[in-house]
Parts: structure tokens; C-alpha cells; sequence
């Protein structure tokens, strides 16, 4: 994944949420998330994920191993990967752990 992008759309939807409970609590408040508890939430509780409209979707899938590698030519093995999926605003980026 671009984790320069990955980390831009996280950082904005976290901002986006201190800044909106700033506003509501009318102060920086030890109720607030962490970025981690925040990501991590958005990834188990999907309405929180929709009230804050980042989705973040992670699965484990299958891949074939690169054929372009002479000494693995003609092999058909499997491996797993992480699909990761973020969507904010409109925006979706996936990537393969």
C-alpha cells in the first residue's frame, strides 16, 4: 500500500474526529480515542466507521507467487496476503500486506 496515502486519509479522519469532539466537549477530553483506538474501531464497530465515514476493511485472500521469477517458473503456489481496503470521502485505496 502507499502508506504515505494510507496515512494521509487516516490522519485526516482522525483530525476530523478530535476536531468535531473538540467542538461538542468544548475541550480536548480523556474520553477521545487514541489514533489507534480509533482505527481499530472503525475497523469492528461499523457504525462508528459510518459516522465517521472511514471504512477500513482487512481479509485474508490468496495470490499466486510471481511467475516472472525464473527459479519459480511454472510453480502455481498459493500464499496468503491481507487485502487492506480504506475508503474515506469518496476515496479508496487497496494494497496487499
Amino acid at each position: 500500500m502507499n502508506n504515505e496515502k494510507y496515512n494521509q486519509i487516516i490522519d485526516e479522519a482522525y483530525k476530523n474526529y478530535h476536531k468535531q469532539n473538540d467542538e461538542i466537549l468544548g475541550r480536548s477530553d480523556l474520553w477521545t480515542l487514541t489514533k489507534e483506538e480509533f482505527i481499530n474501531k472503525c475497523k469492528t464497530d461499523s457504525e462508528f466507521s459510518e459516522m465517521w465515514g472511514l471504512k477500513i476493511e482487512e481479509r485474508e485472500v490468496l495470490a499466486q507467487i510471481d511467475q516472472t521469477n525464473p527459479i519459480l517458473k511454472g510453480s502455481t503456489a498459493l500464499y496468503p496476503h491481507k487485502l487492506i481496503t480504506v475508503t474515506y470521502n469518496g476515496t479508496k485505496i487497496e494494497s496487499y500486506e
